[in-house]
């Protein structure tokens, strides 16, 4: 069943959605050679609970941090360790959330630690642009088929490869809601898109092949020819005015 928000109920999520984009960003300006992802996490949690807000992500399913985080090859779920050390050229994807007022907010986002290769840093402007196509799409009237089309065609056609077996979602008192919202599909297909439905739209784009493979510690998830991934994601709402992103610091 796919929920719809009221104005009211909208700006009780709008709080725990820039909560989340705020706990992002801290923990991006954290990505520097010689950190650790654990190291990250732990500010990430620090600003969420000095906030009065809730890690969303935290025991969610039995995940046991605050934060995925994954680095390179790595697409999502990256769990975060003391001894995962961040290096020089390495691109490094958060996903976060917070949760307040019974409302949660997801965002994420890939930060390049010092320099890479033009070609890496290509990926990931392209995922980044991607995901404001997608919400470009997220208007009233449109389908959910409009959202992944525009993700997918932008990314193909510059070679890229579209994950599909991880997809983004809707979000609300529950941190994932109907409808799924597929990073690919057919202009004009799918669920109809209406005021009150608020999305997590969340490009994850890989270098090479779209194929991914799950790690034996049942969350990291990496691609299967090794190349790099990046991952973008806002929490949005629909609006009778277009989309707006709720998941802004």
């Amino acid at each position: 069943m796919i929920v719809l928000k009221s104005s009211r109920e909208l700006e009780l999520m709008k709080e725990a959605c820039i909560i989340s984009a705020q706990a992002l960003q801290v923990a991006g300006e954290a990505v520097k050679p010689g950190v650790t992802t654990w190291e990250i996490d732990k500010i990430a949690y620090d600003f969420i609970k000095k906030c009065g807000a809730t890690p969303n992500f935290l025991n969610y399913g039995g995940y046991p941090a605050t934060a995925c985080i994954s680095i390179n090859d790595e697409v999502i779920h990256g769990i975060p360790s003391k001894d995962r050390v961040i290096k020089d050229g390495d691109i490094v994807s958060i996903d976060l959330g917070a949760a307040k007022h019974g409302y949660n907010g997801d965002n994420a986002a890939t930060f390049i630690c010092g320099t890479c290769s033009p070609e890496v840093k290509r990926l990931v402007e392209t995922t980044r642009e991607s995901l404001y196509k997608g919400i470009e799409a997220a208007v009233p009237g449109n389908r959910i088929g409009d959202i992944g089309h525009a993700v997918q065609s932008y990314c193909e056609e510059r070679g890229y490869g579209v994950v599909r077996d991880f997809v983004g979602h809707g979000v609300g008192t529950k941190l994932h809601e109907e409808p799924s919202v597929p990073n690919f599909g057919h202009a004009g297909r799918g669920i109809r898109l209406s005021p009150g439905m608020t999305l997590a739209i969340e490009p994850m784009i890989n270098l090479g092949t779209y194929k991914v493979k799950q790690l034996s510690d049942g969350w990291t998830v990496k691609t299967c020819d090794g190349k790099p991934a990046a991952h973008f994601e806002h929490t949005i709402a629909i609006t009778s005015n277009g989309p707006v992103i709720l998941t802004r610091a």
